[in-house]
């Protein structure tokens, strides 16, 4: 691990995993697409468009050249889930064949119904790859506020070696050979915030919001399973700690996003939500292995306008009565 580590994307969760890294002791490098935004990270410690109003404790090194990747030990990516297939082709030349690649983008490849580590292994074949998922806001752990997450790798003495390598003080990494656990379990919680927050911008309040939650986590270990998952793994940081963190408030974007939903709000010119993608692919997973999951369906059913939120929430409190367990 005594080479570079490059965070690639210049976001607000990639200029946080280059202070992760710099905390950690790595020789650490972020590769941006903005010239704007490499320099203001380079000369003045600032990302103001993705992380406003927030001074780095640590100067970054960014830069727009993508050779700085070609000695890298370690390739941490940043870019968002549905992005990676475009961006990927142009950066494989410059990545040394026996760097790692750490995935940190949460969701499931709507055009290919691929998880990220398979989509990643197309892209990249025959390079060590882990996952790195959890509840984490890029603007506390930027400014150092304690944070713990889940890095998975199906090499399990290879994950715990990128966890000594990454953990600092105020950020602290749990190894993981459950990769498809960590991963479902990043993407599913998506969609569920944002039920979550259709349900808090209805007005239908904490107690109602809790219900969901408990709901949506018995959903979530369900349909993780089928797709590979272990279910200790939906216990733990990347599956339980995850969707608790976003649910939790408007600074998760897929909360947000649907409690804007809830509210009647134009989504017109708003951030699209990663959950917004994922739930389209997760409900036709959800229907072919036969998995029982009526919040994401009918939160898909709401995104595609065939329901309104009102509708929803009706049909699903109106479900035939049954034992909880």
């Amino acid at each position: 691990m005594g080479r570079k580590t490059v965070i690639v994307g210049g976001g607000a969760w990639g200029t946080a995993l280059a202070c992760v890294a710099l905390r950690a002791g790595q020789d650490t490098a972020l590769l941006c697409r903005d010239g704007e935004v490499a320099e203001a990270l380079s000369e003045r410690g600032t990302n103001p468009r993705y992380l406003p109003g927030i001074q780095l404790p640590e100067r970054i090194a960014a830069t727009t050249d993508p050779s700085v990747l070609e000695d890298a030990g370690i390739v941490i990516l940043a870019i968002p889930a549905q992005g990676l297939r475009a961006a990927l082709p142009a950066l494989a030349p410059h990545i040394p064949p026996d760097a790692v690649l750490i995935n940190t983008a949460k969701g499931i490849e709507v055009a290919t119904g691929l998880t990220l580590s398979h989509a990643l292994a197309e892209l990249c074949p025959d390079r060590p790859q882990a996952i790195l998922s959890g509840p984490s806001f890029a603007t506390d752990v930027a400014v150092g506020k304690p944070t713990a997450v889940t890095l998975a790798s199906v090499d399990e003495a290879l994950a715990l070696s990128l966890c000594r390598a990454l953990s600092s003080d105020a950020f602290r990494v749990y190894a993981s050979g459950d990769v498809a656990g960590v991963e479902t379990g990043g993407a599913l919680k998506n969609v569920y915030a944002i039920a979550a927050g259709i349900v808090i911008g209805m007005g239908y309040g904490e107690s109602a919001k809790a219900a969901l939650i408990t709901r949506a986590f018995v959903e979530l270990r369900r349909l993780g399973t089928a797709m590979g998952g272990q279910e200790q793994t939906y216990m733990g940081l990347s599956g339980f700690g995850d969707l608790m963190l976003s649910c939790a408030s408007p600074q998760s974007r897929n909360f947000g996003y649907g409690m804007a939903l809830g509210q009647g709000e134009d989504l017109a010119g708003r951030p699209l939500a990663e959950g917004a993608a994922t739930v389209q692919i997760a409900g036709r997973i959800a229907e072919e292995r036969g998995v029982d999951a009526p919040i994401l369906q009918m939160t898909r059913r709401l995104l595609a306008g065939e329901v309104t939120p009102q509708d929803a929430m009706q049909i699903l409190l109106t479900r035939p009565i049954k034992e909880e367990f």
